[in-house]
């Protein structure tokens, strides 16, 4: 049987689930409960810079969109600042489904920004060390990831100044713990 497709390419009828389910057990959010009120959407202080809105990403989750999901910006997009799950009245927590998606797009190596990725990556290596980040190194890394090492130094030199970026790592307590919660 041909799937019929509406104007954006979208299936009406959903796949097997297979992706919902895969999403609901990484996450251990239930995104099936999704209604579509767009709260998420209406309250994402960065929806304007996503290709897909929150709400629309919910519902390619729903239609097994594989490849269209994890391939989409939106997922790097997000700033984890949680409004769109304080507003959901069914309490799906949609910045831990962006955080789930985000690792299934690193593993499957879907991910649609290359210097999103190389930033994520040396972000979870400085927190998986530290226990925080520690930007100089953090940031270092990433410039010779991307091949960047020039740009920002003006920045860079104006946030050491103010004693905003330390030469030193902080040590905390707990980095064991912190190193298990990431793994």
């Amino acid at each position: 049987m041909e799937k019929v497709l509406l104007e954006d390419s979208m299936p009406i009828r959903p796949d097997d689930g297979a992706f919902l389910s895969e999403v609901e057990g990484l996450s251990g959010v239930q995104v099936s409960a999704c209604f579509h009120c767009e709260k998420c959407t209406s309250g994402c202080p960065v929806s304007y810079a996503m290709d897909l809105p929150p709400n629309l990403l919910i519902r390619h989750i729903q239609l097994g969109q594989r490849d269209k999901v994890l391939g989409s910006e939106t997922i790097w997009v997000c700033a984890s600042c949680i409004t769109c799950s304080t507003r959901c009245p069914n309490d799906i927590d949609l910045a831990h489904v962006m955080d789930a998606l985000r690792r299934m797009s690193m593993q499957q190596g879907t991910v649609s920004l290359s210097r999103v990725r190389a930033f994520h990556e040396e972000f979870m290596k400085a927190i998986r060390t530290h226990g925080r980040v520690h930007e100089i190194e953090m940031i270092a890394r990433y410039k010779i990831k991307t091949g960047t090492l020039l740009e920002d130094m003006e920045l860079g030199r104006e946030l050491f100044a103010r004693g905003r970026i330390r030469l030193i790592p902080e040590r905390i307590k707990g980095r064991r713990e912190v190193r298990d919660i990431v793994a």
